[in-house]
């Protein structure tokens, strides 16, 4: 018997007993550093000379692992694999592939702290923001297991005398799967076993700087019986095999999630018929978002401050929903202003595997992007905190807040995808949602008001995804909060809500006459 789906709890490290389990896994993770780790193709184990190097952005100078990287030649290998193994796959029983997500999330649930051990080390998340990436994970193997339970049933259609009729989802094929490196275990497992669990056979190309925990997952999926074949792992080189997968005439669908600017060429190479082209390629994408937190007059002050800061600052802002801009009413903006700033300056930056705050970005190439937004911001707003480099052995940035920033600026309409804020004052609650709008981008927002017809009018005209009041913008539940946004922020996918299998299916209907 299934039974209803919650969430996965949160581990409590003040627990000692946790801390010390979490301890233990950081120290049996790090003596696994610098192992290779091989493609998988039709379960074949695959090593290749051409290796993708995996660095702790935490410490550079330690390596978590080498991951073999796949050629066009052995892309087009894991097509071949993929679209043999797709011919049985669809004709397994919807209950026994949620099984193998049920039994994935079991297996997963016993070894939480070793998958985020490895999250600490690979991407410089804190131990809570690892953690909640390990529950979120769980969280979907267990939520579209039960949600292919659900399609799977028979489906509600009107009846007429003299026929009977049925209407049944079926698979598209074969995928190409593209996962981000900020959340590299609970969107690249949500992703992947969706579509996994609705029939589909997919080729996984994981983030670069984070392909040693897909790896991991891969790893499990195998250990809990998979058949070979539906999940084939390909790290490689977007450049090589990335486009050639997406152009591919036998990719049925991409499933991307990543910066607005490779999602939108995903989607224009995907969208031209190749020859042999039988079928519409479907494009899944979440493309990122300048998400903010509007202040009302009569807010609760000290909660929205709290708010701004956990926003913006959670895994160092680099978070699709993060909240990188607060438009703030003028009559509470100094206090605000006031308050975020004391908040920010009381954040630590340091190792995570020592669980600081703060933690480093993910590589030299954001490093340098966020360091020069920095500066862009300076000369648009005034500098309050923060403003550049922080100490340590990897790539830390001060979290930074720039006040006074006008809503023309850079800082305010451009996505950073680090640790910045940029405050803006606005003279109305109306003119607050105006600022909060003008972007092209339209994923998550807060609003803080204790005043119900602004919360209402906030509800119809702030234009996001996922609108937030009087809670922070980030921290969306599988189930709870079905995740995806407006505009530029992709095609609102709502990973985690009741329509997202929908995007890996097909409606089939017969009927017979009787």
């Amino acid at each position: 018997m299934i039974v209803e789906f919650k969430n996965e709890p949160f581990t409590n490290f003040s627990d000692p007993a946790n801390k010390k389990a979490m301890e233990a896994a950081l120290a049996s993770v790090k003596e696994q550093f610098g192992k290779e780790y091989p493609l998988v193709i039709g379960g074949e184990k695959i090593v290749t000379d051409k290796k993708i190097k995996s660095v702790n952005p935490g410490n550079v100078d330690q390596v978590v692992g080498y991951a073999s990287s796949a050629s066009r030649d052995l892309a087009e290998q894991a097509m071949q694999a993929a679209l043999a193994t797709f011919e049985s796959w669809k004709l397994v029983d919807p209950a026994t592939r949620a099984g193998y997500l049920f039994k994935a999330a079991a297996e997963m649930r016993r070894r939480k702290y070793e998958f985020s051990a490895w999250m600490i080390y690979e991407a410089g998340k804190n131990w809570a923001e690892a953690d909640a990436d390990v529950a979120e994970a769980i969280d979907f193997l267990e939520f579209y297991g039960r949600e292919m339970l659900r399609l799977a049933q028979p489906q509600p259609l009107t009846r007429i005398f003299g026929e009977e009729n049925r209407l049944t989802y079926i698979p598209l094929g074969v995928g190409v799967i593209i996962p981000p490196w900020n959340f590299p275990l609970a969107i690249m497992a949500g992703i992947t076993t969706s579509a996994v669990v609705s029939g589909n056979t997919v080729l996984l190309k994981p983030a670069s700087t984070t392909p040693i925990i897909a790896a991991k997952f891969v790893e499990l999926m195998e250990q809990i019986g998979l058949p070979k074949g539906v999940i084939n792992f390909i790290p490689g080189s977007g450049a090589e095999i990335g486009d050639y997968l997406v152009e591919h005439p036998k990719t049925r669908f991409i499933s991307f999630t990543g910066s607005r600017e490779v999602g939108l060429r995903i989607n224009e190479l995907a969208s031209k018929t190749q020859p042999g082209q039988i079928w519409i390629k479907r494009f899944v994408g979440e493309l990122g978002g300048k998400d903010g937190i509007v202040v009302d007059a009569n807010a609760n002050l000290e909660e929205a401050a709290s708010a701004i800061v956990a926003s913006a600052f959670g895994f160092q802002g680099q978070k699709c929903s993060a909240g990188s801009r607060a438009v703030v009413h003028k009559d509470v903006y100094d206090v605000i202003v006031e308050k975020v700033v004391e908040k920010t300056k009381a954040l630590q930056a340091g190792p995570q595997d020592e669980n600081f705050a703060v933690g480093p970005v993910i590589d030299a190439k954001a490093y340098e992007s966020i360091l020069n937004y920095i500066e862009i911001g300076k000369g648009e707003g005034r500098l309050l905190a923060g403003g550049g480099k922080a100490e340590g052995n990897g790539y830390y940035i001060q979290p930074t807040v720039i006040a006074d920033v006008p809503e023309d600026a850079r800082i305010f309409q451009e996505e950073i995808f680090g640790p910045v804020l940029a405050i803006s004052k606005a003279d109305t609650f109306e003119e607050a949602i105006r600022m909060f709008n003008n972007t092209e981008y339209g994923l998550t927002g807060s609003v803080f008001s204790n005043d119900r017809e602004h919360l209402e009018y906030a509800r119809t005209h702030m234009h996001c995804g996922n609108l937030y009041f009087n809670r922070k913008c980030t921290g969306a539940l599988v189930g709870v909060h079905p995740f995806g946004g407006f505009n530029m922020s992709g095609t609102d996918s709502k990973a985690g809500g009741r329509d997202y299998l929908l995007l890996f299916t097909q409606a089939k209907v017969v009927s017979e006459k009787l």
